[in-house]
């Protein structure tokens, strides 16, 4: 029953890395274009378009490698190793991860700003807003998890020194 609900995890962020990756191929290098497009015609507003896709595509790094670590995770949960360093290893990349997307979210927002003053769309900061603050709240569930899964490895192996 234990792979059967690992592998259905495994499939769920699968998933959610799918929708991200055709984000990044398909629709940000048509904005891109634009973007490029406008400021050949000497509008300002495309290299700040551009400044934000240049941090949207940097933000995909950690996404993905939280995701990595994420079906490490997994991976060790099906072998036994839940209660591990591997475990709070994974745990600490994936927090430190979701802080950098966050971090790098904070740095954007202020040309998401511009952006959306100028098209007169404030769903495009609310879009960000909401990116920042669901990378913080990972970041934050990591870390609790982090310290939970520290302490259970300290109680056990003081319990297995004790017998």
């Amino acid at each position: 029953m234990k792979q059967v609900s690992t592998l259905f995890l495994k499939i769920a962020v699968i998933f959610i890395g799918i929708p991200v990756l055709a984000l990044c191929i398909f629709l940000l290098p048509q904005i891109a274009n634009e973007a490029i497009g406008q400021a050949a015609n000497g509008a300002q507003l495309g290299y700040i378009v551009l400044g934000i896709l240049i941090v949207m595509y940097i933000a995909t790094i950690p996404f993905y490698f939280a995701l990595y670590q994420t079906l490490k995770l997994l991976s060790y949960i099906d072998k036994n190793q839940a209660f591990s360093d591997l475990s709070v290893k994974s745990l600490k990349i994936i927090k430190n991860c979701a802080i950098t997307i966050s971090g790098l979210y904070v740095v954007v927002l202020p040309l998401v700003y511009v952006v959306a003053e100028w098209d007169d769309a404030p769903g495009l900061l609310l879009i960000g807003m909401v990116i920042m603050g669901a990378s913080m709240i990972i970041a934050v569930f990591a870390a609790v998890l982090q310290r939970l899964l520290q302490v259970a490895i300290n109680i056990k192996s003081e319990n297995d020194l004790t017998v």
